[in-house]
């Protein structure tokens, strides 16, 4: 068992482990390590004042550690090494690797940041601690797609169908899916989002499987094939990183302190965060005319409602990454016409997620994109869902498009 402790250190958490780091006490501080990148943390102070001894399966968790918080913009950074580990660290050329300080008195200028692309604004509010950059863009347009009339009584057919080009929808959601023909994509609608120029959709089939197209924008005769729903153009206007300073924060708390940040009353909104418990739900059939329940009454009704719904009785996916899109309003009323129509029941926000694999996300707001593709391209995805506002998340980043009402 190896003596680990965690301190703080230069207002950053510090690892210090001791004695020998080897084959036997490697496992559990790995398990520090892993603990603390669930927990958010991007850059590792590690004390080794006291570890007069490293071989080189204890090598291989500093360096494990130093490929995770890489693609996140985070490292490892090592200091007080007595001189024996030190050299354990040069023969192996590990020096290379880590930024290694003499002594804590050295952290303060070897931890001080660069500029990251515009003045970091924070924010503290309900246990939700937020920074964020500000830039120049004015007011996007949001806009419907189709309708929901035949969502209830499961009477969509072909001529419900509205083609939407791929360069027209850099982001949104509904009920949607990819093909040419009707005949063989009608059985394939299911949950979907564009996001960043990127779509995913769910099909509404047993033992499903999400399929998506990276940058589809870019093939200039694609659309996407949709019964209903919305979507919504224009630049960010924020982009913030976010993070729970009294635990995992519920995802309708997380939407209204954007309204803290942005002084519009319609938000669009994309996030990439780290859950701690999802709650989300996902249509099980197509609700085209060959489906119609048989009874003649609604899919929303309690008789059919579980035929056609999978809705959780309990959280999900967690320590999973979530990467959502969607709008918020700060007053519903703001929403008239078919717009008024995105939001139901009480709800201010109408956010459709797709569940990546687990692992650590990025905390510079001026990487989202950046982030978002990186997510996209070495992560598998599981499910896009319509997301619930019990949905828990621990951190993560976002981009806010102010939309015209």
């Amino acid at each position: 068992m190896s003596d680990c402790t965690v301190v703080e250190e230069n207002s950053r958490p510090c690892i210090v482990p001791g004695g020998r780091i080897d084959a036997l006490t490697a496992p559990d501080i790995q398990k520090v390590f892993d603990e603390r990148i669930l927990e958010g943390d991007r850059v590792f102070l590690v004390d080794m004042a006291r570890v007069n001894y490293v071989s080189s399966a204890g090598l291989r968790i500093f360096l494990k550690a130093q490929k995770e918080l890489k693609k996140v913009g985070g490292e490892v950074v090592l200091f007080s090494l007595a001189p024996q580990v030190l050299e354990v660290f040069r023969v192996s050329g590990f020096d290379r690797l880590f930024r290694i300080a003499a002594g804590r008195e050295d952290l303060p200028e070897l931890l001080r940041e660069d500029g990251d692309g515009g003045e970091i604004r924070t924010l503290a509010k309900d246990g939700i601690s937020i920074r964020y950059l500000e830039r120049g863009e004015g007011r996007g347009t949001l806009f419907t797609v189709g309708s929901q009339d035949g969502m209830g009584g499961a009477s969509y057919a072909e001529k419900d169908v509205v083609a939407v080009r791929a360069a027209d929808m850099p982001f949104g959601c509904g009920l949607a899916a990819l093909g040419d023909r009707y005949e063989e994509y009608r059985d394939l609608f299911g949950e979907a989002m564009a996001v960043g120029n990127c779509f995913f959709f769910y099909p509404a089939v047993r033992h499903s499987s999400v399929d998506y197209l990276i940058e589809g924008h870019r093939d200039s005769g694609l659309t996407y094939k949709f019964f209903h729903g919305f979507g919504y153009r224009g630049g960010y206007r924020y982009l913030l990183s976010f993070q729970g300073t009294e635990g995992p924060v519920a995802l309708s708390s997380l939407v209204r302190s954007f309204f803290d940040v942005s002084g519009a009353g319609v938000l669009g909104i994309s996030l990439a965060a780290e859950s701690r418990g999802l709650w989300g739900m996902h249509l099980k059939r197509v609700p085209v005319t060959e489906q119609k329940p048989d009874n003649g009454k609604a899919i929303f009704d309690d008789e059919n409602f579980s035929q056609w719904f999978d809705f959780p009785v309990e959280p999900s996916f967690v320590n999973h990454i979530v990467v959502a899109t969607g709008i918020a309003v700060r007053d519903r009323s703001v929403l008239r016409g078919e717009k008024a129509s995105l939001l139901s029941g009480e709800n201010d926000f109408h956010l459709h997620g797709g569940v990546f694999d687990k692992g650590p996300l990025g905390n510079n707001p001026a990487e989202f994109d950046g982030e978002l593709m990186r997510v996209f391209r070495e992560h598998q995805v599981f499910r896009i869902q319509h997301l619930l506002g019990r949905s828990l998340f621990s951190g993560g980043m976002a981009a806010i498009v102010e939309l015209g009402e």
